[in-house]
């Protein structure tokens, strides 16, 4: 790039009026930008060959479809099932996920609108039945929660298979079709390439050929197993815990299993939604009594709908133990109360793990796996389906860079570099609260631990000589007497050993020390330590605490790898100029874009030019912001004399309170500094100060750094 610098010296020629040849890399597996402008385009090449296929329409495998679709990349879903599942599965979306939606159609607006009151969800309530006594309640819900001073959107409470329906209805919009083996035509892969939902097929292989990833998909059509082949160029597994494609490219799972194993039962009753609605709302209800022990997700009191967890033992218990008639006998007894409408719709086991995929990315950059396919969690937190959905959000704008062109395929191995660690994190961090959880039932006297221990000894050889029949026995006996420890005759204050456990239980409460929903921190706080970005000048970019299971609040960084901090801006000298935005708004959602953040003086201006001219020699959309402090900005004439001829900026000044952080404040940075975010609202690079030296070849070892582009044309 020095040449190409010289050359401007001696000719005086601006960059704008230089049409720069395409950019090429050396990596030998780039098929994508192998082929023609069709293919560059996001579109087919010659040989109909789909540049993205995902396998799994769910939550995470539609949310990355959309967003490909919106920044111009077309793809294919490939889904298992016949039809959608109405099962409820996660229910909590946390804050950063809700940041997500709000750039896919106000689809945040849309989950506010729609979910229960805060007030019905806010608290965990530890009872001995529905209708019998609380042992404790907690409100996870803080005042600053609701205010928006961290994030533009607060946290949802909001069942899965609802939002799978707001995401399917979204990508209809857009232009997909939902289709079932029988209404496809032919067999041929360039048929149903282009934006389709193919229900009912099953990836069965995955074979890498030097044109792409050769798909083998099985499907029944009017009653007869037929195959067909799908090529694609580059293939994501977001089909959940028992991925078929991280199985079939032979990817291990580390980590912890079989933490426990339950029965899950969705039933639907109003009786008891009104009930509850009444006496005490809340998500979560932990119910602990002699004759039965479950926990209870209200997933809607207005609508009745709940989910019952109960713990299950096999091989002493199987299914059959639990079929609709002896469901219904536990939620009776689990409520207190007899419910003259109750409707038991699904039951099914479930084995709870903390496992993370040994790697996300495999074949030369080209198989992904997203979601439940690369992570599985224990729910306690809610973290699997939101870290999958932020798993979409990082890796949708590197596949549209390589798609158009911009960045060699090793860019997507900066999708594993910067997830896996979070993944890992979030395990840990979901196991520490799962332990929080298991500590109240331990505090009863029904310590999991020893449940379990118990039914591992049956299951050991000493217990496997024992006829099945005495084996589940022996099992309902012990439950049984463990259970008698939280009957109303023991568990009181007036027995001097039930008070002492409620006095336990208690102070568990009161220090926080129980299952806990929100962790703004880790939420909101997340950081990527290397991959796309570049790390600050010192060196220094400490390691995230480690997770304690405690809520901790989230601190504004803007830090490399770190999303981007929100505060309130006003544009301004536009005819929307009176709208308040969040900064997250001033990042494009429907454009593969970078945006700079500068202050309005010399200095940053010039940064800024430079970095719009290396942005047009990487071929790649730059959008400069120029932050102006409060009131600073009444009588100035806005940015276009400083930044002309580049026309692509904002001028926006800061919205906030007397006394409050100023942007700069917030960013622990002086107003000649500067950051450079990416299109997934992470930062990219930041200069705390002013650049020192040639802010041009600054900009280029900075964006050569985050795209990935070591050899260029240039060099």
């Amino acid at each position: 790039m020095a040449v190409f610098r010289l050359f401007k010296t001696i000719t005086g020629i601006r960059t704008s009026t230089i049409v720069l040849p395409k950019r090429s890399f050396s990596s030998s597996n780039n098929i994508l930008l192998s082929k023609n402008k069709n293919n560059i385009n996001g579109g087919y090449d010659d040989d109909g060959i789909l540049p993205v296929l995902i396998v799994g329409a769910g939550p995470v495998g539609l949310v990355l479809s959309i967003l490909l679709t919106k920044l111009g990349v077309k793809c294919c879903l490939l889904e298992k099932n016949k039809t959608f599942s109405q099962h409820p599965q996660a229910h909590f979306i946390n804050n950063r996920s809700m940041e997500v939606f709000r750039k896919l159609d106000n689809l945040a607006e849309d989950i506010q609108s729609l979910q229960p009151s805060v007030e019905l969800w806010r608290k965990f309530i530890y009872c001995t039945s529905l209708s019998g006594s609380v042992l404790g309640s907690v409100d996870h819900i803080e005042p600053k929660d609701l205010e928006q001073v961290v994030s533009p959107v607060s946290v949802a409470h909001f069942s899965q298979y609802k939002l799978n329906s707001l995401l399917l209805k979204q990508v209809v919009n857009l232009g997909f079709r939902v289709c079932t083996p029988n209404e496809l035509n032919g067999l041929s892969h360039e048929l149903i390439g282009e934006r389709n939902i193919l229900m009912g097929h099953e990836c069965k292989s995955i074979e890498a050929t030097d044109r792409g990833i050769m798909v083998g998909v099985s499907f029944l059509k009017n009653g007869k197993k037929l195959e067909r082949n799908i090529l694609c160029s580059i293939l994501v597994g977001s089909d959940g815990a028992g991925s078929v494609v991280r199985k079939l490219q032979g990817i291990k799972m580390e980590g912890e299993r079989d933490l426990q194993k339950l029965v899950s039962v969705h039933f639907m009753s109003r009786d008891l939604g009104q009930y509850l609605l009444n006496e005490r709302p809340g998500m979560l209800f932990f119910i602990f009594n002699a004759e039965a022990i479950g926990v209870l997700v209200a997933h809607d009191l207005n609508q009745g709908e709940f989910v019952l967890q109960i713990p299950f033992y096999p091989p002493q218990q199987n299914l059959k133990d639990f079929n609709s008639e002896v469901c219904r006998e536990l939620i009776f007894k689990l409520s207190g109360r007899k419910l003259v409408d109750l409707n038991v719709i699904d039951i099914k086991p479930w084995v709870m793990h903390a496992e993370v995929a040994e790697k996300f990315v495999s074949n030369d950059n080209r198989v992904i796996l997203a979601g439940d396919a690369a992570h599985r969690f224990p729910p306690a937190g809610g973290f699997g389906m939101n870290t999958g959905i932020q798993d979409a959000h990082n890796l949708a704008w590197k596949i549209a860079s390589l798609v158009k062109g911009t960045a060699p395929s090793s860019i997507l191995q900066t999708y594993e570099t910067e997830r896996r660690p979070i993944a890992l994190f979030n395990t840990a961090l979901s196991v520490q609260n799962f332990k929080a959880a298991m500590s109240v039932p331990a505090a009863l006297g029904l310590d999991p631990t020893v449940a379990n221990s118990v039914h591992r000894v049956i299951n050991s050889a000493v217990g496997s000589i024992l006829p099945s029949g005495l084996q589940k026995t022996v099992l309902d006996g012990i439950f049984t007497i463990g259970r008698a420890q939280v009957s109303d005759s023991f568990l009181n204050d007036r027995n001097p050993f039930g008070a002492s456990r409620l006095a336990k239980l208690r102070r568990i409460f009161e220090e926080g020390k129980s299952l806990q929903l929100q962790f703004p921190a880790e939420d909101l706080g997340f950081r990527y330590l290397e991959g796309a970005l570049v790390c600050d000048g010192d060196g220094t970019q400490n390691a995230p605490e480690a997770p304690t299971g405690r809520r901790r609040d989230y601190v504004p960084s803007s830090e490399p790898g770190a999303r981007l901090p929100h505060m309130s801006v006003r544009m301004l000298q536009t005819p929307t100029s009176k709208e308040i935005l969040s900064t997250l708004d001033l990042v494009s959602g429907d454009k593969l874009e970078f945006l700079l953040i500068i202050a309005p003086n010399s200095k940053s201006y010039d940064l800024a030019k430079a970095a719009f001219r290396v942005a047009e020699e990487f071929q790649v959309s730059l959008k400069v912001c120029v932050m102006w402090c409060q009131r600073s900005s009444e009588g100035m004439d806005g940015s276009k004399a400083a930044l002309v001829p580049w026309e692509n900026f904002i001028d926006v000044e800061e919205v906030k309170k007397p006394l409050a952080l100023s942007w700069w404040e917030i960013c622990k940075m002086t107003d000649k500094g500067a950051l450079l975010v990416r299109p997934d609202e992470h930062i990219a690079w930041r200069t705390k100060d002013e650049v020192l030296g040639d802010a041009v070849l600054q900009m280029e070892n900075v964006f050569s750094h985050v795209l990935g582009i070591k050899n260029t044309i240039y060099a």
